[in-house]
């Protein structure tokens, strides 16, 4: 996927968390289009706004899926998510200015470390779609924004 200037217009970010909670946060750096390098990420300042997005989205399932791992005694060690942002302009769109004129998808890859059976897998995927974020995500939010009074 690319941009008008032919650069690639998707950003990913990979969260990992052991069942002891310690997590680590990598993301491509949204600053430079080219670069699909992953590097740490020891401060939010290092994140696009939908960088911050990949990251909620991922500590939020994170968090989920090892709570509920260790409250059901599921042989959970570490899991892993790896999620990218991608923008999908439409064939026609040249010079899109509408928000309704391009797709933005979010592609998640889940992976599940630990002595688990596969429905055990199964149902910490399903577990996954629980987080308040992904749902916010997919079912969408209303944001109703105003100036504040002083």
């Amino acid at each position: 996927m690319v941009n008008e200037a032919g650069d690639p217009m998707s950003e990913k970010v990979v969260l990992r968390q052991k069942s002891n909670f310690d997590t680590e946060l990598w993301a491509t750096d949204p600053e430079d289009a080219q670069s699909q390098e992953l590097k740490p990420v020891d401060h939010v300042f290092a994140l696009s706004p939908y960088g911050m997005l990949l990251a909620s989205l991922a500590g939020c399932a994170a968090v989920l899926l090892t709570t509920y791992a260790r409250n059901h005694q599921i042989g959970l060690e570490e899991v892993e998510l790896r999620l990218q942002f991608d923008r999908d302009f439409a064939k026609d769109c040249e010079h899109c200015e509408e928000i309704g004129e391009l797709k933005e998808i979010i592609a998640e890859e889940i992976v599940f470390k630990g002595d688990l059976t596969p429905e055990q897998r199964g149902k910490l995927l399903a577990i996954s779609r629980h987080c308040p974020i992904h749902r916010m995500v997919s079912e969408g939010i209303e944001v109703r924004s105003h100036v504040a009074n002083m």
